[in-house]
């Protein structure tokens, strides 16, 4: 038998409880042990029981790192025309999952876009049992799974010193690989290579910006105001944060004019982001090119009016997942921007008509992170940043604690409430 977390509908109602640990079903499983387990702001949808249909009980969670303990029988030496993982992974290996289970061979994977896999299933649901637990049986584990110890002995970066540096982060910094730092980064991405959001990055004008031709007879130059990129991030919860370090390391990267507008109503979050900021900006110098400044919402909206003189933002990163943020992001984007939401929305519909978008030229870009195609990017900035990500429990730590599951209740009622950040679960502690 394991323990673990579970909830049980409608909402509100978290057990700890003692289960059979799962076996092999399928020869593509692979059974991990779990080393520590992530609470999600993307938990809270079924907890608070705005997720339709969800009427069983569920073993919660979706990040997850642990070992291997394991191993169906599609996984051996001889494994060919298959995700290589399939050859290469052993029992007792060091493993990180992204929160979907992806089969790597799909179309969709193929291409990159791993979320939408045609085997997609989401950890934490009835069906696809999730992480808070001693045990978890991964499906299609070959094309879901990353090799912590491939990843830490392979040619990731130009130098030894790189691969030394990954093989030492710790269980609680890896983790973060899972969902939260790769969806931050996908909406930097996403929002930083927006055709909208071009002319500010290359100061050339739409569309030569993305390449396309532009009669010189009646191009007239862009002015400086023109050329300053304007972002607002709506919602500095784990995922927010994320994307604030994202968004701030490349357009830093840039070196690029830039203002961006970090919000929630939270104030102990707006402290957080403050912090790291200022060791952010310190530490890259040059903050003369840039500048953040946290709002709740009401300031936020006469924040962006000072600074575009009522035109708006060029982009926005919604990662709340609800209609109001939604309605905010509308009223912050300018014409022929773009809102990029990477929130979890349950089934309400979007709180604006055709016309409403079609006036404002406003493009909308939604949808789950494909955490496997992010990864590299995601493991990229989680060694250069390890100054927030890397610590527990410090004034710039993304994470806040670790804790047993003797406190789960308790965890998921205070994050619900926003009295903790971002908590981490160890199953034995």
């Amino acid at each position: 038998m394991q323990s673990v977390v579970r909830l049980y509908p409608p909402a509100y109602d978290i057990r700890v409880e003692e289960i059979p640990v799962p076996t092999i079903e399928h020869p593509d499983d692979a059974i991990v042990k779990v080393k520590l387990a992530g609470l999600c702001g993307s938990d809270l949808h079924p907890y608070r029981g705005t997720v339709e249909g969800l009427t069983e009980p569920s073993v919660c969670g979706h990040e997850f790192i642990g070992e291997v303990v394991a191993l169906g029988a599609n996984f051996h030496p001889g494994a060919t025309g298959r995700p290589n993982l399939y050859a290469t992974l052993k029992v007792g290996d060091k493993v990180v999952s992204p929160f979907t289970v992806s089969c790597g061979e799909c179309h969709h994977c193929r291409v990159g876009f791993t979320s939408r896999c045609v085997e997609s299933r989401l950890f934490g649901t009835p069906h696809t049992p999730g992480g808070q637990a001693q045990y978890i049986r991964v499906p299609h584990a070959g094309g879901t799974l990353y090799n912590l110890q491939g990843i830490s002995t392979a040619s990731v970066g130009p130098d030894e010193e790189t691969k030394e540096t990954i093989g030492k982060l710790a269980d609680s910094s890896l983790l973060l690989l899972c969902d939260i730092l790769p969806t931050g980064v996908f909406a930097a991405f996403q929002a930083l290579n927006h055709p909208k959001t071009l002319p500010m990055l290359t100061s050339r004008p739409y569309p030569q910006s993305s390449g396309g031709a532009l009669l010189e007879s009646v191009a007239v130059p862009l002015k400086r105001e023109d050329k300053v990129l304007t972002i607002a991030i709506v919602g500095l919860g784990p995922v927010g944060v994320c994307a604030c370090i994202a968004l701030l390391d490349m357009l830093y990267a840039r070196d690029i004019e830039f203002r961006i507008v970090a919000i929630d109503p939270t104030e102990i979050r707006r402290k957080k982001v403050e912090a790291i900021y200022a060791r952010i900006s310190q530490a890259y110098g040059k903050q003369q090119n840039g500048h953040l400044e946290v709002s709740d919402i009401t300031a936020s909206k006469e924040v962006v009016t000072k600074w575009t003189q009522g035109v708006g933002c060029n982009s926005v990163l919604e990662i709340v997942g609800n209609t109001s943020a939604l309605s905010l992001a509308y009223e912050l984007v300018r014409p022929f921007g773009c809102i990029t939401s990477v929130g979890v929305h349950a089934a309400r519909p979007v709180p604006y008509t055709g016309q409403q978008l079609y006036d404002k030229n406003v493009s909308l870009d939604f949808g789950r992170c494909p955490v496997r195609a992010m990864f590299p990017m995601a493991l990229d900035l989680l060694l250069r940043r390890q100054d927030v990500f890397g610590e527990v429990g410090g004034e710039t730590s993304l994470v806040e604690k670790i804790v047993g599951f003797d406190v789960a209740a308790k965890t998921y009622d205070d994050f619900d409430k926003g009295r903790c950040g971002k908590v981490l679960f160890d199953p034995w502690k």
